[in-house]
C-alpha cells in the first residue's frame, strides 16, 4: 500500500476544502493537489477542474483520468449522496464515509438512534412528524427550545429559542417538505466545542481513530452571540480552558463506541467524524455528529497541525491508521474570522467586490481562505 499520497484530489468549493488543499500542498510527500470544482483561492495552491461534486461517476472519472492516489470528499451533501462509494468502486482510495455511514449526518434521527445504541452521552430527544408531536416534545423538554431539521440543512437547520412560536414555525417549515420531520431535543447548557476524529476500519483490526486538537466555533451571525444561527462565523484553537484530556475522553466515551456500533451494523465508518459537544456540568454530551471536517472550525486546527496531512488521510482511507503516528500540533494559537456577504444566512449578495485580500495575505501568519467567491475578470467578487 502507498504510505503517503503523491497526488490528491479534493472535492468541494468551500473554506473547508481550501484549508484542506492548503494543508495538503504543505505536505512534503504531496507533489500535486487537484480541486474540483474548487474556488479562486484554491486555484492558488491546486489545479482546479470543473466537475459536478454531486455526481459520483463524474468524480470517479476525473480521479481516474488524473491518476490520483487519494480523493478527499469535503462537503456533506456529496457524502450523503454516495459519491465516496462511486470512487471506491473504481478501486481509488477515498477519504470519506460511504452513503450508508454518512447517515450519521444525513439524518438526525438515525444519529440519535446510533448514539442510544452505543451508549453515547447526548441530549434527550424526540423525533417528530406532526405538529402535535412537536408541541408535546416542547412541553416535555421546556425552554430553551431546540428544534433540528432531520435532513441536511447546510448548518442552518437548527433553531435554539425561548420563543415557542418560533420553535413551532421552524418545525412546521421543516415538516412541510415531503417526508420532512424534526428532532426536538433538551437544551444542553455549557460551552460548545468541536472535536474531529480521523477514523479508519479494517477487517483485521476493526475501527481505529485519532482525535485532532479541539476547537471552538461561534454560530450566531452577530457579535455577542446575537442573531440567527449560521454555518459558523469564526473559530479558534487550542482551548486552554478545557480539560487537558478532552480529546482522549471524547475518543473513549463517544468516538470508539460509535465506530463499534456502526461496524456492528455492517456500515463501518471511514473518514472524519465531527463531534459537536456541550461541556455540561455533568460532563461532555454530544450535540451532533457530522461526517466531515467543520467549516470554519477545522481551519485553525489545520493551521497548527505539525504532522503531514496527506499521510494521515491516506492511512485512514486504507484501513491502516494505527500504523502511522498520532497527529501532533505546533505550539501557539490560531483564529479564524469569517467575512460574510450581505444578507447571510437567510440569503447572500452576489457580485460584490472583495478588496484587500492580497494585503491580508502578505501579513505574517495569515492565510486567506475562500468560500463563496468567484472571479469577474480581474476582480474577486462574492458568489
Amino acid at each position: 500500500m502507498t504510505t503517503a499520497p503523491r497526488s490528491v484530489l479534493v472535492i468541494g468549493t468551500g473554506g473547508r476544502e481550501h484549508a484542506l488543499a492548503l494543508a495538503l500542498a504543505q505536505d512534503p510527500a504531496v507533489t500535486a493537489v487537484h480541486a474540483a470544482p474548487g474556488n479562486p483561492g484554491m486555484a492558488e495552491v491546486a489545479t482546479v477542474h470543473d466537475v459536478d461534486p454531486m455526481s459520483g461517476d463524474a468524480v470517479a472519472d476525473l480521479a481516474a483520468s488524473l491518476d490520483v492516489d487519494l480523493v478527499v470528499v469535503g462537503p456533506e451533501a456529496p457524502l450523503v449522496a454516495g459519491v465516496a462509494d462511486a470512487v471506491r468502486e473504481r478501486g481509488i482510495v477515498v477519504f470519506g464515509p460511504s452513503r450508508a455511514a454518512a447517515r450519521l449526518e444525513g439524518s438526525k434521527a438515525f444519529s440519535k438512534a446510533v448514539m442510544a445504541a452505543a451508549g453515547v452521552p447526548t441530549a434527550g430527544s424526540r423525533t417528530c412528524e406532526t405538529a402535535a408531536q412537536v408541541e408535546a416534545a416542547l412541553d416535555a423538554f421546556g425552554a430553551p427550545y431546540v428544534v433540528k431539521d432531520d435532513a441536511l440543512a447546510a448548518g442552518k437547520g437548527v433553531v435554539v429559542t425561548r420563543d415557542r412560536a418560533e420553535a413551532l414555525a421552524h418545525a412546521a417549515h421543516c415538516m412541510s417538505r415531503e417526508g420532512g420531520r424534526v428532532v426536538v431535543e433538551e437544551f444542553l447548557d455549557g460551552p460548545e466545542v468541536s472535536v474531529f476524529a480521523l477514523c479508519s476500519f479494517s477487517a483485521a483490526d476493526g475501527p481505529t481513530a485519532y482525535a485532532l486538537q479541539p476547537a471552538q466555533d461561534f454560530k450566531r451571525i452577530l457579535d455577542g452571540g446575537r442573531g440567527p444561527n449560521t454555518g459558523g462565523m469564526g473559530s479558534y484553537s487550542p482551548l486552554t480552558w478545557a480539560q487537558d484530556d478532552l480529546a482522549e475522553a471524547v475518543l473513549a466515551q463517544v468516538v470508539r463506541p460509535t465506530l463499534a456500533e456502526m461496524a456492528d451494523r455492517g456500515t463501518p465508518f471511514v473518514g472524519c467524524l465531527y463531534v459537536g459537544l456541550a461541556l455540561t456540568a455533568s460532563g461532555p454530551r454530544v450535540i451532533e455528529f457530522n461526517v466531515r471536517f467543520g467549516d470554519p472550525d477545522i481551519q485553525p486546527v489545520l493551521a497548527l497541525l505539525g504532522s503531514p496531512l496527506g499521510g494521515l488521510l491516506m492511512a485512514a482511507a486504507q484501513g491502516r491508521l494505527g500504523d502511522v503516528p498520532a497527529p501532533v500540533f505546533r505550539d501557539g494559537a490560531a483564529v479564524s474570522v469569517v467575512l460574510a456577504s450581505a444578507g447571510y444566512p437567510e440569503s447572500s449578495s452576489k457580485g460584490d467586490v472583495i478588496d484587500g485580500v492580497a494585503l491580508a495575505a502578505e501579513q505574517e501568519g495569515v492565510d486567506v481562505i475562500h468560500a463563496g467567491t468567484a472571479r469577474d475578470g480581474d476582480r474577486l467578487v462574492t458568489a
